[in-house]
C-alpha cells in the first residue's frame, strides 16, 4: 500500500500474519518510524517522537516500565468489582433516555455518557468537564480537522489533564491517577499527563462507539436480536462477536520493521511500515467461518479488536463489562427497540479515527 505521505508499505490483512506482525519485537511502535496511513492534519510531516508516557507509541523496555505500573491499577478483580457501579450508571441513563421518549439519539443519550462517566470516576476526572474533553477528543481524532484545530484540541486537553495532575499530586483522591501520583513509579508530571491523556481518550471514545455500532449492528440483524433477547445468557459470546465483526479501529495499528523480517512468507524489509487492519484480520474466512455474518453463538474470544502482543488494549476488560451491562440493559428496558430512520441514513464516523456512528436515532 502507499502511505499518506508517498511512502511504500504493507497492508496486512490476514489473521495469522496480523497476529505475527503484532507481537513481533522487530516490529516497532514508535511514532517517529511510522508513516500516516490515510491522509489528515499533521500527518504528511515527519512524525515527532512520542513524549513520555504516550506508551502506545513506545517499545520495551520503556512501554514495558508504564504497562507494568498500570497493570496494577486496571487488574480483573477491580474491573468486576466496577460491575455494580456500571449497573447503577447504566440504569439512570436508560431511564434518561426512556424520559427524553421515542426519537431519543442512543449514541448522545446512551452509549456516549456511559464510558465515559465510569472512565471519568476511575481516573477521577470531574464528569462536569466531560463536554470539553469529549470535544477536544473529537476534533482530535477527526480526519477533516486543519492542522489549527488539532493541535488547539491536543493542546487544550494538555493543558487540562496537566493541571490534574497536580492536583492530584496535592490532593489525591480514590482514583487511578492519584494512585500513579503517589506510587513509587516516579513518574513526572509530563509522564502521567500522557497517561491520563491515552486512559481518558480510549476510556470513553472506543468503547461508547463500539456500544453505539452494536445496537446498531442488532437492529439490522433482526434474527440475531431475536436470539439474544430469547437468551440473555449469550450476552458474554454476543458482546465478543460484535467486536470481531464491528472492529472500530478504522486504520492500523502500524508498525516499523527494525530489521529485515519474513512474515507468512513476504519479506518486511528494514525501515518498512506495516498496517494491520484489524476489521479484515477479524473476518479472515481461514479464521472464522460465514466471517461477514454476525452470528451471537459463535465463540470469537479470539478475535484482534484489543490488538494483540504487549500493547493489547489495557481496558479491554472494562470495556467488556460496560458492553454487557450496557446491551443487556438496552434490550431489557426497550423490548420494541427500533431504528427511527432507514439504516442508510445513521451517519457513519467514516472520517473518524475510531469508526462509529455520529448519531443513532431509536424509537421503541
Amino acid at each position: 500500500m502507499t502511505f499518506a505521505n508517498g511512502h511504500l508499505g504493507w497492508l496486512v490483512t490476514g489473521y495469522s500474519a496480523a497476529r505475527a506482525v503484532l507481537s513481533d519485537p522487530r516490529f516497532s511502535a514508535r511514532g517517529e518510524l511510522k508513516h500516516p496511513p490515510v491522509p489528515r492534519a499533521l500527518t504528511l510531516e515527519e512524525s515527532p517522537a512520542a513524549p513520555p508516557g504516550m506508551f502506545i507509541q513506545h517499545d520495551d523496555p520503556e512501554h514495558q516500565r508504564y504497562r507494568r505500573l498500570l497493570t496494577g491499577q486496571f487488574t480483573v478483580r477491580r474491573m468486576r468489582l466496577l460491575t455494580e457501579r456500571i449497573e447503577k450508571i447504566t440504569e439512570d441513563h436508560l431511564d434518561a433516555m426512556e424520559r427524553v421518549g421515542p426519537g431519543a439519539d442512543l449514541f448522545k443519550e446512551f452509549a456516549l455518557p456511559i464510558p465515559s462517566l465510569v472512565i471519568s470516576e476511575l481516573l477521577g476526572v470531574p464528569y462536569a468537564d466531560r463536554e470539553r474533553f469529549q470535544h477536544d477528543t473529537a476534533v482530535w481524532s477527526s480526519y477533516g480537522a486543519s492542522t489549527e484545530e488539532v493541535t488547539g484540541a491536543f493542546a487544550d486537553l494538555g493543558a487540562y489533564l496537566h493541571r490534574l495532575v497536580l492536583l492530584k499530586r496535592d490532593e489525591p483522591g480514590d482514583d487511578i491517577l492519584s494512585g500513579l501520583a503517589h506510587g513509587d513509579g516516579g513518574l513526572t508530571d509530563e509522564e502521567l499527563t500522557s497517561i491520563a491523556f491515552l486512559l481518558l481518550v480510549a476510556g470513553h471514545e472506543t468503547t461508547a462507539n463500539q456500544l453505539a455500532l452494536s445496537a446498531f449492528a442488532l437492529l439490522e440483524n433482526p434474527a440475531q436480536l431475536a436470539a439474544l433477547r430469547a437468551d440473555p445468557a449469550l450476552t458474554e459470546s454476543a458482546v465478543e462477536e460484535l467486536l470481531r465483526y464491528l472492529s472500530i479501529v478504522h486504520h492500523g495499528p502500524t508498525r516499523a520493521a527494525l530489521e529485515d523480517a519474513e512474515i507468512d512468507g513476504t519479506l518486511i524489509k528494514e525501515g518498512e511500515v506495516v498496517m494491520v487492519s484489524l476489521a479484515a484480520a477479524n473476518r479472515d474466512p481461514a479464521r472464522y467461518a460465514a466471517p461477514d455474518g454476525l452470528d451471537v453463538t459463535r465463540h470469537a474470544a479470539a478475535h484482534l479488536a484489543f490488538g494483540h502482543g504487549i500493547h493489547q488494549c489495557l481496558g479491554q476488560q472494562l470495556a467488556r463489562i460496560e458492553l454487557r451491562v450496557g446491551i443487556n440493559g438496552l434490550l431489557r428496558r426497550f423490548p420494541g427497540l427500533r431504528l427511527a430512520v432507514p439504516a442508510d441514513e445513521v451517519p457513519l464516523r467514516d472520517d473518524m479515527q475510531v469508526y462509529g456512528v455520529h448519531s443513532l436515532p431509536v424509537a421503541w
